[in-house]
């Protein structure tokens, strides 16, 4: 990933994980930080595909066209992968259907399913998410995230 705010956000789940892995033997703990690293997973996906669009369209476009990509990014919460399929295919057509195609199911499911926990956590729900679903769910994503980032290219 090249995007620096993405790298950073990634570097420190990278390293919560690995911390959180080594309670290998305390489940309950696990549990516990399984919630809190869903929720910051879910944040993630916002903060990179909005992060992903300013980049391009600073890049690419007109300062102005440019700010307005950013202002109206700063509202893309909770994103789902139908979401972010429609927020590429307004940049463009192509986007939408090269990350359709090259998307797997599994993918799709990690991120809807990230952002459908993470707001139940946030309203008191009781999930029955573990680690190692959060951290395969947060694999996925991240190659979710890095095929919108290939298509910006």
């Amino acid at each position: 990933m090249s995007n620096v705010e993405i790298t950073r956000y990634k570097s420190r789940l990278d390293n919560l994980f690995g911390q959180v892995s080594s309670f290998s033997d305390e489940i309950e703990l696990q549990s516990h930080w399984a919630r809190y690293l869903c929720i910051l997973v879910s944040g993630f996906i916002e903060t990179s595909v909005s992060a992903i669009y300013i980049q391009y369209s600073r890049e690419k476009s007109h300062v102005y066209v440019a700010s307005y990509v950013s202002s109206r990014l700063e509202r893309f919460t909770n994103p789902k992968m139908k979401d972010i399929l429609e927020l590429a295919g307004r940049f463009s057509p192509d986007w939408r259907q090269q990350l359709e195609g090259i998307t797997t199911d599994e993918q799709k499911d990690a991120v809807d399913s990230i952002v459908a926990n993470r707001n139940r956590i946030a309203h008191g729900a009781n999930v029955g998410i573990s680690y190692d679903r959060v951290r395969k769910y947060y694999q996925n994503i991240l190659k979710v995230i890095q095929t919108l980032e290939d298509t910006c290219r």
